[in-house]
C-alpha cells in the first residue's frame, strides 16, 4: 500500500514538472523579439562550389588508339593525386593486352596478305606466259595460211577464195588474241596493285600499333601537380578505370597561380546574377581565410545535377588573389553580392508571417498584426518598405492568441496588391508583344519575297501575262511589275 502511494506521488511530480516546463517554454517562446534595424543591406546569394585552375595542361594517353583498332585501355598504374612531377617524370601506365592482341592479329593478316600477293604474282606469270604461247601459235597459223594462199594462185577461184577466208580467220584470231592479252595484262597488273596496296595498308596499321604501344607509358609533359581527370559522372579516373580514343586525358597539370571556382545557382536566384558582380569566397580547408573574386561566366541554359530535382545554372568565378596553397577540388562557399541598399529598414525573415498574399508581423506591446510592404531579401533578413519604423520591436514567433490580434495597415495591403497586379499585367503585355513579334517574323519568313508583293493576285491578268509572270519568277526574267527593282515575290495564281 505504501509503495502504491509513493508511485502516485512520483507520477504527480513528473506530470507537474512537464506542465511547468511546457508553460515556461511557451512563455519564453513568446518573449523572443527582434528590432527593426536601419542601415546598409546587402542582397547576397550564397552557394557552394569547387576550385579549379583557370589554365591547365592535359596529360594525355596514346594518340591514335582508334587507328590502331583499340577503343579503350585500362589504367594499371597511376601516381597518387597531388604528386609534384617534373617534365618527363612517370605518371601512369596502361594495359597493353588489347593493343598486343591487335598487333598479333595484324601480323597474322600481313602474313596472309604476303602469301596472297605471292600467289597472285605466280598466277599472273603463268597466265600471261600461256597467253604469249597462244599468240605465237596464232602468228604461225597466219603465216601458214599466207603460204597456202600464195601457192593457190593458179588454183580454181573457189580454192583461192577458201584460202583467203582461212587467212582472214587466222588474222582475226591473232588480232583478237593480242587484244585479249593486253586486257589480261591490265587485269593482272590491277590485281597485283590491289594486293600490294592492301599489304602496304596492313603494314602501315601495324606500324601505327607499334607507335601507339610506345605511348602506353605516360610521362608528364611539363612540371606541375597531378590532378586526376573527372569523368562524365563526376568520378575521378584511377587505377582500373579506362580511357578511350575520344577522351584520352588521364590527368591534368593545373596552373595554381590563377584559380577559379565553379558553382551552381538555383533557377530562383539566377536572374539576380550577372557577369562582373563581386564575390566573397570562403574555402572549407582554410576557414580562417577569405578571398575575393568576380563572376566571369553565367550559363544560359540550366541543368539538373545528380540526385537533385532542382534546376541550376553554372556560374564561374575568377579568384582575385594568388595563393599556391589552394588546390583544385577544394570546396568553396561563394557569396555573390547581387545588390546593395545604403539606407533601408530590415527585419529577420523569421519575424515575417503570411496570410494568402498578405505579409505581416506581430508588434510588441500593441496586440496588432501589422501589414508590411516588403522588398528584397537575403539569407537572413528582408527589407521593410512600409509599415514599420526603425527601432520598433516585433515577435519572432506567434504570441499567445496571436491569431486573434487585429490587422493594421490594410491600405498598405491594397497598395501592394495594386502594384502586384500592375506588374503582372505589364509582364503579360511584354510576353504578348514578344509572341506577336515572333508570329510576325514567322509570317514574313514563310511568305518571303519583296515587300509589298506578298499575296499578289494574278486573276485579272491575261493568259500571256500570267505565262510571262511565271517565267519571270522561275527564271529571274527581266520583266517586273512597275515600281519593283528585283528580288523574290510570292504570287497567288487563279486560273
Amino acid at each position: 500500500m505504501k509503495r502504491r502511494w509513493i508511485f502516485i506521488i512520483a507520477l504527480v511530480v513528473v506530470l507537474g514538472a512537464i506542465v511547468l516546463y511546457s508553460l515556461t517554454n511557451r512563455e519564453k517562446a513568446v518573449e523572443i523579439k527582434a528590432v527593426v534595424e536601419n542601415g546598409v543591406f546587402d542582397v547576397v546569394v550564397s552557394t557552394t562550389g569547387e576550385l579549379a585552375a583557370l589554365r591547365s595542361v592535359d596529360i594525355r594517353g596514346p594518340e591514335g588508339l582508334r587507328d590502331s583498332r583499340v577503343h579503350e585501355v585500362k589504367i594499371v598504374d597511376l601516381v597518387p593525386e597531388g604528386t609534384m612531377v617534373r617534365k618527363g617524370d612517370f605518371v601512369c601506365s596502361l594495359d597493353k593486352t588489347a593493343a598486343t592482341s591487335s598487333l598479333q592479329n595484324m601480323d597474322d593478316q600481313i602474313e596472309r596478305d604476303e602469301a596472297s600477293l605471292r600467289q597472285t604474282q605466280l598466277d599472273t606469270t603463268m597466265s600471261l606466259r600461256d597467253y604469249r604461247n597462244q599468240i605465237k601459235d596464232l602468228e604461225y597459223a597466219v603465216e601458214e595460211r599466207q603460204i597456202v594462199l600464195d601457192q593457190s594462185q593458179y588454183e580454181p577461184p573457189a580454192t583461192i577464195r577458201s584460202a583467203e577466208m582461212n587467212l582472214d580467220k587466222a588474222q582475226r584470231a591473232y588480232e583478237q588474241a593480242l587484244v585479249n592479252y593486253g586486257l589480261r595484262k591490265e587485269q593482272s597488273e590491277a590485281s597485283m596493285t590491289k594486293a600490294e596496296i592492301n599489304l602496304r595498308r596492313q603494314q602501315q596499321q601495324r606500324a601505327e600499333i607499334v607507335r601507339v604501344l610506345d605511348q602506353f607509358t605516360v610521362y608528364a609533359p611539363q612540371d606541375g601537380m597531378v590532378i586526376y581527370k573527372k569523368e562524365w559522372g563526376g568520378a575521378k579516373r584511377k587505377v582500373g578505370t579506362s580511357i578511350s580514343f575520344w577522351d584520352p586525358v588521364v590527368a591534368t597539370l593545373p596552373d595554381l597561380t590563377k584559380m577559379i571556382t565553379k558553382t551552381y545557382v538555383n533557377e530562383i536566384d539566377i536572374s539576380k546574377v550577372r557577369v562582373n558582380q563581386p564575390v566573397v569566397i570562403g574555402v572549407d580547408a582554410f576557414p580562417d581565410r577569405q578571398y575575393t573574386g568576380v563572376i566571369t561566366e553565367v550559363a544560359n541554359v540550366g541543368e539538373q545535377l545528380p540526385n537533385s530535382d532542382a534546376k541550376v545554372f553554372e556560374v564561374v568565378v575568377e579568384v582575385n588573389e594568388t595563393d599556391t596553397t589552394l588546390r583544385p577540388g577544394m570546396t568553396t562557399v561563394t557569396q555573390i553580392k547581387t545588390n546593395s541598399y545604403p539606407d533601408v529598414k530590415y527585419l529577420p525573415l523569421e519575424a515575417i508571417h503570411s496570410n494568402d498574399s498578405m505579409s505581416y508581423v506581430y508588434k510588441v506591446g500593441s496586440k496588432v498584426r501589422q501589414i508590411l510592404d516588403l522588398g528584397e531579401a537575403n539569407e537572413n533578413h528582408i527589407i521593410v518598405n512600409d509599415g514599420l519604423a526603425a527601432g520598433e520591436e516585433v515577435f519572432l514567433t506567434v504570441p499567445e492568441k496571436g491569431e486573434e490580434w487585429e490587422f493594421k495597415g490594410l491600405d498598405i495591403y491594397e497598395r501592394v496588391k495594386t502594384r502586384r497586379l500592375e506588374e503582372e499585367k505589364r509582364k503579360r503585355e511584354e510576353m504578348e508583344k514578344v509572341r506577336l513579334d515572333q508570329e510576325e517574323r514567322m509570317k514574313r519568313d514563310s511568305q518571303g519575297g519583296m515587300p509589298g508583293m506578298q499575296g499578289f493576285d494574278m486573276k485579272n491578268l491575261t493568259k500571256e501575262q500570267k505565262e510571262q509572270m511565271q517565267k519571270m519568277m522561275q527564271g529571274g526574267g527581266a520583266a517586273r511589275p512597275a515600281g519593283q527593282s528585283g528580288g523574290t515575290m510570292s504570287v497567288t495564281i487563279q486560273r
